[in-house]
């Protein structure tokens, strides 16, 4: 079976241990040396119609996943394991 980093933003991640669905995947982390992918980020939701921006983006580690199915992949995470990355504000020019 072939597939791409590209079909995996189409995919919703959901926690196996409760359900929660946090989002699809936006991007991907990837170890340029290994060329593994070492972490799934789901973008922050919207505040108020991304007048007031975005909350902070979750990072799952890629030890954390469990399954992928055709529309869904499956987490095992708790709060300690997801992390949340701080948006940068600066833009390089």
């Amino acid at each position: 079976m072939e597939s791409r980093i590209a079909d995996l933003r189409c995919k919703e991640i959901i926690n196996v241990s409760d359900g929660c669905r946090f989002g699809y995947v936006g991007d991907v982390e990837v170890d340029l040396e290994s060329g593994r992918v070492t972490a799934l980020v789901v973008p922050g939701r919207l505040r108020l119609f991304g007048l007031l921006g975005r909350e902070e983006d979750r990072i799952f580690p890629w030890e954390s996943v469990r399954r992928f199915g055709e529309d869904i992949i499956l987490v095992e995470a708790d709060a300690a394991q997801v992390r949340r990355a701080e948006r940068r504000r600066r833009r390089e020019a």
